[in-house]
């Protein structure tokens, strides 16, 4: 009944921008943290930025200066601004959100988007 869907993901040459975005939808009372994951092939998936319900922000230091996270509560969307890119930031981008609903809170995953930074 909870949906993530991500969005924005693309190629681009280095030292360009992208924005993502991932919206919640389905039925729940709130949203509480939301979160940016990255996975490049052959490696661990990592937290690249976190925000929560007070716009409290906290970034990985491979990306910090470079990404910014930031939240609309009214569209129930998180949105990650990347820019000077890098070849190393290629993965696949993962949004996740500690959902409230009914007696309990859940974290849900989105299903990914591509990003590939190359010239």
């Amino acid at each position: 009944q909870v949906q993530l869907v991500e969005s924005g993901g693309g190629l681009v040459q280095p030292g360009g921008s992208l924005r993502l975005s991932c919206a919640a939808s389905g039925s729940f009372f709130d949203i509480n943290a939301m979160r940016w994951y990255r996975q490049a092939p052959g490696k661990e998936r990592e937290l690249v930025a976190a925000i929560t319900s007070g716009a409290s922000t906290n970034y990985a230091d491979s990306v910090k200066g470079r990404f910014t996270i930031s939240r609309d509560n009214a569209k129930n969307t998180v949105y990650l601004q990347m820019n000077s890119l890098k070849p190393e930031d290629t993965a696949v981008y993962y949004c996740n959100a500690d959902i409230v609903r009914p007696g309990i809170s859940l974290r849900y995953w989105g299903q990914g988007t591509q990003v590939t930074v190359s010239s």
